[in-house]
C-alpha cells in the first residue's frame, strides 16, 4: 500500500523554521522562501482553502508551524494550504517508511528513514530490539516483510 496522509500535522509543526513568507503577492499569491536553501517559489492558496487560512489559531498550538499549514477546527486534521503549489520538499516528504497500529488501531509507531523506530510503546520497542537481531541486514522489501510478520504475530498491523 502506498503512503497515505493521515493529516497529523507532525510533517509541518515545525516547518516555519524552514520556509517563511517573504512577500505577499496578493490574491492569494506569495513568494515562499526556504530558510535553508535560499529557494524561492510562488505559491497560491487553494481556493477551496483560503478561509482556512485566514485562520491564525493553528499558531497557538503549533507556534514553529508551516505559514500555510492549518489545523481544519471542523474535523481536528490539518491541512497544507498551498497543497497545489506547494515546493518539492513536501511532495517528497512521507513522515513514515511503516506505520505500526495497535490492536486497537490507534498508532503505536513509525518506522522512518532507513530502519529508525520512533516509539513510546515498550511493547513494541522490544519486540523491535529482538527483532533487529534476528532479521539482520535484509534487503529492504525483505527487511520490511521480516519486521511486519514480527509485529503482526504480537497483535499489531503495519500500514506501508
Amino acid at each position: 500500500m502506498p503512503f497515505e496522509c493521515i493529516q497529523c500535522g507532525e510533517c509541518c509543526s515545525h516547518l516555519g523554521l524552514v520556509h517563511s513568507i517573504r512577500q505577499d503577492r496578493g490574491n492569494g499569491r506569495f513568494l515562499l522562501h526556504n530558510q535553508y536553501t535560499g529557494d524561492e517559489q510562488e505559491v497560491v492558496l487553494d481556493s477551496d482553502k483560503a478561509d482556512l487560512y485566514a485562520d491564525r489559531s493553528t499558531f497557538s498550538r503549533e507556534p514553529e508551524a508551516c505559514p500555510f499549514f492549518r489545523f481544519n477546527p471542523v474535523d481536528g486534521r490539518g491541512y497544507c494550504t498551498i497543497h497545489l503549489t506547494r515546493p518539492e520538499i513536501c511532495r517528497d516528504f512521507s513522515c513514515w517508511r511503516l506505520l505500526i497500529l495497535d490492536p486497537a488501531g490507534n498508532r503505536a509507531g513509525r518506522v522512518m528513514f532507513i530502519r529508525t523506530l520512533v516509539t513510546d510503546d515498550p511493547v513494541l520497542r522490544a519486540i523491535w530490539e529482538e527483532s533487529l537481531d534476528t532479521i539482520g541486514d535484509a534487503e529492504d522489501a525483505a527487511w520490511d516483510d521480516l519486521m511486519i510478520a514480527a509485529v503482526s504475530r504480537a497483535g499489531y498491523s503495519v500500514r506501508k
